[in-house]
């Protein structure tokens, strides 16, 4: 994507609805079931974690469990979903004059500095949780599942933002690339710093990104 490319003006678009009762119902009762998946897990350890377990300290059933996860790990890594389309919600919603990696950057700092949903580095257990992802197998196939279906669902954002077709036009991949991948460089070094700042990291993160762009 060449400096003086001027992203395509997006067709705005009305607000989602607000949820409704069941809706919120819903999220409730799938947030209950991740909490104490994610909870159990870092107590006991994954081998440990029984669907059943779940199921008991959310008090639901076991068909209400299969009903929103098809697997244990699912369930564990959820709240990262949650986090990963927030970010999208917030990519969704960035002015169309922004290039799309500005346009990722601040919604990832939108994301950080959420007071109503806060993120990794204001929740309790989160540096524990990456360090398991990196040591259970099932585990580090889940997250790399989610993380690449959330990651498509940014290609086509920025994609329709450009006017482009994403399987065609590498443009779109390529600048959410730089973006991922400098969240994900930026909280694997997180991880592993226990002095480490995240919000930082992610700024630094995304600088050294922005030094050399695609050609």
């Amino acid at each position: 994507m060449s400096s003086t490319e001027q992203p395509q003006a997006v067709v705005p678009q009305q607000a989602p609805a607000a949820p409704g009762r069941r809706d919120r119902k819903a999220r409730r009762t799938r947030e209950a079931m991740a909490d104490a998946a994610l909870r159990l897990t870092l107590e006991h350890g994954l081998a440990a974690l029984a669907v059943e377990q779940v199921t008991d300290a959310a008090d639901v059933s076991r068909r209400t469990f299969s009903r929103y996860f098809p697997s244990r790990e699912d369930a564990v890594l959820d709240s990262l979903r949650a986090d990963f389309a927030r970010i999208n919600e917030r990519l969704a919603a960035r002015p169309a004059a922004e290039t799309p990696v500005a346009a990722y950057r601040a919604a990832v700092a939108g994301w950080l500095h959420d007071g109503d949903h806060p993120a990794w580095h204001r929740r309790p257990g989160m540096r524990a949780l990456f360090a398991l992802i990196d040591e259970e197998p099932a585990l580090t196939a889940a997250y790399r599942r989610i993380a690449v279906a959330e990651e498509e669902r940014s290609i086509r954002l920025v994609a329709a933002r450009l006017g482009l077709h994403p399987e065609t036009d590498l443009r779109p991949a390529v600048a959410v690339g730089l973006g991922v991948v400098a969240l994900h460089a930026a909280t694997r070094t997180w991880v592993r710093d226990p002095a480490g700042d995240l919000p930082a990291l992610i700024d630094r993160a995304f600088d050294l990104a922005a030094a050399e762009p695609p050609r």
